[in-house]
Parts: C-alpha cells; sequence; structure tokens
C-alpha cells in the first residue's frame, strides 16, 4: 500500500481533530485542508478501504489503529523537524510549520533517529506539542489554559497554536512562547481582554487567543 503525501496528511488531521475534541466531518476536513468537500468525501471512501478510518455520515471519521500509527508517525517526523530546524538551525518560531510541512513526508526512518539522537530525544516541539517516541506514544502532562488565571498568578508557558505564521509572530513579539515566565494582571469581566505581564511588560491578549495558550 502506497501511503501518498495526501493520505499523510488527511490522517494526519483527522488525529489532531480528534486530539482538540473536535470531530472530523467532512467540513471541518474541508477547511482545514484547504479542499473541497467532494474531495473530502472521495479520500475518506478510500482510506476507509484501505483500513484506515471509519467513516460514517454525520459522524465524521475515526482513525482505525492502522491509521492512527500511520498519523502519529507523520507527526513525529513533523515535531521533530521542528526542533531540529529551530534548535540546530535557529528558524524563527513563526517559520517552523510550513518548513516542517514541507520535508515531513520525505524523512526517512535512519535520519528520523539521527535527528532524534542529535537534538537529545526531545519530548516537546518549539511550540510545546508532545513529539510521540519511537514507540510512537504521547507522554501528556496536564496544563491549564491561560485565561482561566486568576490576577497575580504566575505561570510557565508550555504550549502555544500551531500553523499561523502570523499568529506565532505576534505571540514571539510579545514572548509568549514556551519556557517563557507570565503573570496575569487583570482580568476583565463579561469575556473580556486578560491582561499578561511578560519580561516585564504588561499586553492585553483577547480572551480566545488566552485559551488557546496553555500554562503549567
Amino acid at each position: 500500500m502506497e501511503l501518498t503525501n495526501a493520505i499523510q496528511d488527511y490522517l494526519k488531521e483527522i488525529y489532531k481533530l480528534a486530539a482538540t475534541g473536535r470531530r472530523a466531518t467532512t467540513s471541518e476536513l474541508a477547511r482545514e485542508l484547504g479542499v473541497s468537500a467532494p474531495s473530502v468525501t472521495s479520500m475518506l471512501k478510500k482510506l476507509a478501504s484501505l483500513d484506515l478510518v471509519e467513516h460514517e455520515r454525520y459522524r465524521g471519521a475515526l482513525l482505525t489503529l492502522k491509521g492512527e500509527k500511520v498519523a502519529l508517525e507523520v507527526i513525529r517526523h513533523h515535531r521533530l523537524l521542528e526542533q531540529y530546524l529551530s534548535q540546530t538551525l535557529g528558524l524563527p518560531i513563526h517559520e517552523l510549520h510550513d518548513e516542517a510541512d514541507r520535508l515531513e513526508h520525505a524523512l526517512s526512518e535512519e535520519l528520523e533517529a539521527h535527528i532524534d539522537r542529535t537534538l537529545g530525544y526531545p519530548t516537546r516541539d518549539p511550540h510545546g506539542d508532545p513529539i510521540p517516541g519511537p514507540d510512537l506514544k504521547i507522554v501528556l502532562t496536564e496544563t491549564t489554559p491561560l485565561s482561566k488565571l486568576e490576577p497575580g498568578t504566575k505561570a510557565i508557558v508550555s504550549r502555544v497554536p500551531d500553523g499561523d505564521g502570523e499568529l506565532l509572530r505576534y505571540l514571539d513579539e510579545l514572548q509568549l512562547t514556551p519556557g517563557n515566565g507570565v503573570e496575569v494582571t487583570e482580568s476583565a469581566p463579561f469575556e473580556g481582554p486578560v491582561t499578561v505581564r511578560v519580561g516585564g511588560e504588561d499586553h492585553a491578549i483577547s480572551r480566545e487567543l488566552a485559551a488557546r495558550i496553555a500554562v503549567t
């Protein structure tokens, strides 16, 4: 069975949707992958015939164990590459995702193992997402959305949204990136903005964005 780049992209996206509690419906996949709904329907039928997904109308697609293994392998490649590009080549955080997307399908198992060893077997990528191990298992850590912190609470940024280069550029400018300390100084009522102090400076960000930033 030839696992084309398109097949791997679909399996990865279905896994990511499920991991965030969203259903991998035709419309969601079309939106996330930038393709038409008929294209999604056609691909899901193909993936089901290959025993990579189970697809029920109106319920969305679910990965089989076989499909999940492929998805996790691609995710491992992607996140290792992001860490390599950041740690070794010094690429800024907002450029990592697209570059890793272009390289993830071409990474051999031998080069994957070499990169992993060279980086010291990292468990997180630069965005704070867990890197599946060689056994494709993921170790999850308990985090809290920044939006849930009470004023006066200090924490460490552990994860930021991946994939939106402009958003990541903005968060990088504010120093709201994994590993940096943050303190909530004000939380406006009625879903108003959250004011955070990072590097000695205060910044007001939307509650929606604060909810997408995980801290410990």
